[in-house]
């Protein structure tokens, strides 16, 4: 497949073009000539130089990641940037991004794969970022008790060394549950207001101890890295659908 028309289709599935002027990740084909053939291709949460080292010697063509390399522009390649950059020059290995798009796809987003594992039904969109979203909620087919939450996502997710937290200042029984990815803890003014019981992300900020406390609210805290696997997992399912070879590449950071 020519590598403008995997692009094309992987850029309208996630409609990136929606999430231009929201987003400061350079969202679609960050690296590469438009006009290669694609055979192989590598699925990483993260474009740093492990994963690209790992890409070029599984023999890839392009690598499709979360994380990409250029978050409101490159002003010179030196340094860290080179050290990324070159080495998919030189093994002709193309790079594609999808930061924020892939966080809101409602069926194939980082959210929506959380939302799987607890088996969250009633589901609608969550995470107001002007006219998008980022994020995802709905509702637990049994409630959970808190520590049950937190040890099934645990148990789920590749969370590493990092563990699960839990801020446990919510009803004894978790029914509406709201999940935003990454470093979400910015919407839990949102989550307060849809009343619902938990909020899950990967990060948090210090604030949102006394924020969460304050307003009655679970947090859960599964790592950055661990809640974002699934949306590039679910691009490497799209893709092998569209006969292409892939291959998942698994880096965790514990954080």
């Amino acid at each position: 497949m020519h590598l403008t028309e995997l692009v094309d289709r992987l850029d309208e599935e996630l409609r990136t073009a929606d999430y231009a002027d929201l987003d400061a990740s350079a969202n679609g084909l960050q690296v590469g000539p438009e006009e290669a053939d694609i055979e192989r291709v590598a699925f990483a949460v993260d474009g740093v130089r492990e994963t690209i080292a790992a890409a070029a010697d599984a023999d890839a063509d392009l690598l499709v990641t979360h994380h990409g390399l250029s978050w409101g522009g490159i002003e010179r390649v030196t340094g860290r940037q080179y050290g990324r950059i070159a080495p998919l020059i030189e093994n002709d290995l193309a790079l594609y991004v999808s930061h924020l798009p892939l966080d809101g796809h409602q069926e194939l987003g980082n959210a929506a794969g959380v939302a799987d594992v607890l088996g969250l039904t009633d589901r609608e969109p969550f995470g107001e970022l002007g006219p998008e979203y980022v994020g995802q909620r709905g509702v637990a087919t049994d409630a959970f008790a808190p520590g049950e939450l937190r040890d099934t996502l645990a148990d789920e997710l590749d969370t590493g060394a990092g563990g699960v937290r839990l801020l446990d200042f919510g009803p004894d029984r978790i029914e509406n549950v709201a999940v935003l990815t990454g470093s979400g803890t910015d919407w839990l003014d949102e989550a307060v207001a849809a009343e619902v019981d938990a909020l899950i992300t990967g990060e948090g900020k210090g604030k949102v101890y006394h924020e969460a406390r304050e307003a009655g609210i679970h947090v859960v805290l599964a790592g950055h890295y661990a809640t974002e696997t699934f949306g590039v997992r679910s691009l490497q399912a799209l893709v092998d659908d569209w006969g292409l070879e892939t291959t998942y590449l698994d880096v965790p950071t514990g954080l």
